[in-house]
């Protein structure tokens, strides 16, 4: 038989656990993700309370659409502090090594990492204006899929990732999808058969789809400028550094001097960039 004294100490502390569970579950509702209930953290400051800072309103909409990269940065800058290792631990030197997306002869310099290849490289910034939220659009760490939370995209979201920090069908695959010869009308893969265009893509491009580039994240002029000199350039970002099986459905812009007609494998394509990614016309009259 238990003694009275070994009762109450149980009861005691069965007393204190419900106390405890019922702030913490008080104090995770209110740093949900809902916004209203987040707790705003100073412009560009990381926060010491992790939790505080994992559920800040800047990684939801719509704070995520003007966070700034210097607001990201506060609290992510191993980005682009991290560098590659020089030696594996298996022992390949990385100066050694390149991947199948690294063969054209645009890509210059030392190994590096991923978001640093995207940031701050001489290649980087000379033909991209790439920002934080150009790929990351928020993340709730509740769950990522459909429909799992409260917070969570809806199942009808198709837009969505499955367990993606980015949505990679609307970002990634813009430059790192398969070039789609024969919409084209090219008779073979550009490898093969650019010697046949005197290896430059504006044998054709210089009369269609003659409106390219004209988005926030990249620099229209200079890509312009380096495809003339180098078709590497184009097919860098068209089919040679491809990560992915399929191509990315590209807006179809009208030309001028565009057929009426629209193809059958143009009829779902849209004709407008993204709206987030336009660039407001300056009236100049």
């Amino acid at each position: 038989m238990e003694s009275p004294k070994t009762g109450i100490l149980i009861l005691a502390l069965v007393a204190v656990a419900t106390v405890a569970g019922g702030f913490l579950g008080w104090t995770i509702r209110q740093q949900g993700p809902s916004p209203q209930n987040a707790v705003a953290l100073p412009a560009g400051g990381p926060s010491a309370d992790h939790l505080r800072a994992t559920y800040d309103p800047i990684h939801f909409k719509p704070a995520i659409d003007s966070a700034t990269d210097a607001q990201c940065l506060a609290c992510h800058r191993e980005v682009l502090e991290d560098k590659v290792r020089e030696t594996s631990p298996a022992g390949v030197k990385a100066s050694t090594s390149k991947a199948w997306y690294q063969q054209l002869s645009t890509y210059t310099g030392e190994q590096d990492t991923f978001h640093r290849r995207h940031l701050v490289t001489p290649m980087a910034k000379e033909l991209m204006n790439l920002s934080c939220t150009t790929c990351h659009q928020g993340h709730d760490p509740r769950e990522e899929a459909q429909s799992s939370s409260a917070t969570a995209a809806p199942q009808s979201d198709k837009s969505f990732t499955l367990r993606k920090q980015v949505n990679v069908e609307t970002t990634c695959l813009k430059c790192h999808g398969q070039m789609n010869a024969p919409v084209m009308g090219l008779p073979s893969p550009w490898p093969e058969s650019k010697e046949m265009f005197g290896n430059s893509c504006q044998t054709c491009h210089a009369a269609i789809r003659t409106k390219r580039h004209q988005v926030s994240y990249l620099k229209a002029e200079a890509i312009e400028a380096a495809g003339t000199k180098n078709a590497d350039t184009c097919y860098g970002c068209h089919g040679g550094r491809s990560w992915y099986r399929i191509s990315y459905p590209y807006p179809r812009h009208a030309w001028e001097g565009m057929a009426p007609e629209v193809p059958d494998w143009a009829k779902d394509r849209p004709t407008e960039s993204e709206a987030r990614f336009l660039i407001p016309t300056v009236n100049t009259k």
